[in-house]
């Protein structure tokens, strides 16, 4: 029993011999805290970005995308409402109507330029305007003018860009363009087994009733044959027509492999896009509201470019594994000899635009 009380004052002596002399023991490691925080920094970056507060007075504009959203042109959509958003702190809200709900393109132009609000914006294909007196975005549409997607985008953040995106404004039509971007290039798909260029001689081919198209498809020894997107599904499955034209990504969204299962990897347009708004939306916001809208463009005008390539590639990807029967195309000169006829008819009083297109690879 004493030799235990001693033991115990000895301890204590020593315990105030320590503190006295200023030593402290060493702290522990703080490693939970900063393992929470590892986690918390990852769980901030993988999040979904947060929804904007709508302004008491926000603004709600309208858009019309034909496509669904998990396309390349879907996602360029939700990339672009998210910057308006955010960037005009929920004073513009993008109402974004997707997969062709609104109606097909020309039925969206057709309410965008006879007036009454009720779309304000949509992602068109370049050369929609091309009936509406877009006769520079026509251009863009003119088969293998783009050699890659670099000479692509050499245009699209190029003064000639804009100067296209405001054509429509200056010459009436009562919509202008924000910003451009793409979805591939486009390719041939039919219904029956194709090998190369002579397999469409006699083909009943879709169109959408733009003369670059009309002529492309007859310079296969196709027939070109109007039917709407949103019916192209059932034409194909029906026979109506043998066979279309769309960007990888679109094909295969659409469930278009189910009726036509035979893809042949011509690349005869890219499938420049572009944002317009109607001029009527565009004159209700504030200079810095119309500032916001050009810029949330530029940003996803960056993101589409950032995407879309790698997005393709992964789809014809999937496509393969599925079972469509892709084929290469080895020799583009044939091609680019049937359409030479088109192109020459189409830039007639546009040489020096067309010229520039084709010096800026």
């Amino acid at each position: 029993m004493k030799k235990r009380v001693v033991s115990v004052f000895m301890a204590l002596a020593m315990g105030l011999s320590i503190v006295a002399c200023g030593v402290t023991a060493p702290e522990a490691p703080a490693a939970e805290p900063v393992a929470e925080q590892k986690e918390e920094t990852a769980a901030e970056q993988t999040k979904a970005p947060e929804a904007v507060t709508p302004a008491a007075d926000a603004i709600t504009l309208v858009m019309a995308e034909v496509n669904p959203l998990d396309t390349i042109v879907g996602m360029t959509d939700q990339k672009f409402k998210e910057e308006v958003e955010a960037r005009s702190n929920g004073s513009i809200i993008i109402d974004l109507q997707a997969s062709g709900v609104l109606g097909s393109e020309n039925d969206v132009l057709d309410t965008m330029l006879g007036g009454g609000g009720t779309i304000d914006m949509s992602r068109i294909s370049a050369f929609a305007l091309t009936s509406y007196g877009g006769q520079k975005s026509m251009l863009l549409s003119l088969p293998y003018i783009f050699t890659s997607r670099d000479h692509f985008w050499n245009f699209a953040t190029s003064d000639l860009a804009q100067e296209f995106l405001q054509e429509p404004s200056e010459n009436g039509s009562g919509v202008r363009g924000l910003f451009y971007g793409e979805e591939g290039f486009r390719h041939f798909f039919t219904v029956n087994e194709i090998k190369d260029i002579n397999s469409f001689k006699g083909m009943k081919l879709r169109v959408s009733n733009d003369p670059i198209m009309n002529g492309l498809v007859e310079g296969l020894g196709a027939s070109p044959t109007v039917v709407s997107f949103g019916e192209l599904y059932s034409a194909l499955q029906t026979g109506v027509v043998d066979g279309a034209e769309q960007p990888i990504a679109n094909y295969k969204s659409n469930a278009f492999p189910e009726v036509a299962p035979y893809m042949i990897l011509d690349g005869h347009t890219l499938g420049a896009i572009q944002v317009i708004i109607t001029d009527e939306a565009w004159n209700k916001l504030s200079a810095e509201q119309q500032q916001v809208l050009v810029d949330a463009g530029k940003a996803a005008s960056e993101y589409n470019r950032s995407i879309s390539e790698e997005k393709e590639n992964a789809v014809l990807e999937e496509l393969k594994a599925d079972g469509v029967t892709i084929i290469e195309v080895e020799d583009i000169t044939p091609w680019q000899e049937a359409v030479k006829p088109v192109i020459e008819e189409n830039i007639k009083g546009l040489e020096d635009y067309y010229q520039k297109l084709v010096d800026m690879k």
